[in-house]
Order: structure tokens, then C-alpha cells, then sequence
């Protein structure tokens, strides 16, 4: 995902959200992984940023 033009990210330097991504670990099946693979892809996102903004509520992920 982009932050646009001009604005290069910083290791622990919040650039999309108020708060920095720490690494967590989730359980999924295979399905729920693969689909949400899928639907990352589709909207030309990473999986992380996908889930984020499901989990807040994003409704117009693009």
C-alpha cells in the first residue's frame, strides 16, 4: 500500500494508523487464510492491511 508521494516509512514510525503494527499471531483454517489472500489481492492490499481494516470497521475497503 502506498502513503503516498513524498512520504517515506520509518521503522516504528506510525504512517497509516495513530499507533504502530506489532507482530501477532492468529489461527485461521486454510479456507479463512486463502480467501483472505484472495481478497487482499483483489483490493491490491497486504493480508495485515486487510484484516486491519476489517477488524475497524473500514467500509469502503478499496
Amino acid at each position: 500500500m502506498s502513503t503516498g508521494k513524498g512520504i517515506k516509512r520509518m521503522k516504528n514510525t506510525p504512517v497509516l494508523y495513530e499507533e504502530t503494527k506489532k507482530q501477532r499471531g492468529v489461527m485461521l483454517t486454510d479456507t479463512a487464510w486463502k480467501t483472505a489472500v484472495i481478497k487482499a489481492r483483489e483490493k491490491g492490499i497486504s493480508v495485515s492491511e486487510y484484516l486491519e481494516r476489517l477488524l475497524r470497521g473500514v467500509t469502503a475497503l478499496p
